[in-house]
C-alpha cells in the first residue's frame, strides 16, 4: 500500500511571503530589487498563480535575511511535518 503525503499548504506560504513584505513595509519593486527576482514574478507568487523553484524562495530569503526553512515550514501548516510526533 503506497501511502502520499498531504499537499502541500500553497496558501500558508503565500502569506508568509506577504506577511515578511507587509512587516518590512516593502512594496513589490523594492522586494524585486532586494531579491534579484522580477515584480511580476512576486506578484505571482503572492497572488498563487506560481509556487516558484527553490531558487526563487533562496533569493526571498536572502532578500528578507532569514532561514529558507521559514518558508519552507509554512507548507505543512494544517498537518503534521514529517518526523513530528503523531498524537
Amino acid at each position: 500500500m503506497t501511502i502520499f503525503p498531504p499537499d502541500p499548504n500553497l496558501t500558508a506560504l503565500r502569506v508568509e511571503l506577504a506577511r515578511l513584505r507587509g512587516e518590512r513595509g516593502w512594496t513589490f519593486d523594492e522586494l524585486a530589487e532586494r531579491s534579484g527576482l522580477a515584480r511580476r514574478t512576486l506578484i505571482d507568487l503572492e497572488h498563487g498563480r506560481t509556487t516558484g523553484s527553490v531558487t526563487t524562495w533562496h533569493a526571498l530569503a536572502h532578500a528578507f535575511g532569514v532561514p529558507i526553512e521559514r518558508f519552507l515550514v509554512s507548507l505543512c501548516d494544517g498537518h503534521s511535518a514529517p518526523g513530528a510526533a503523531q498524537p
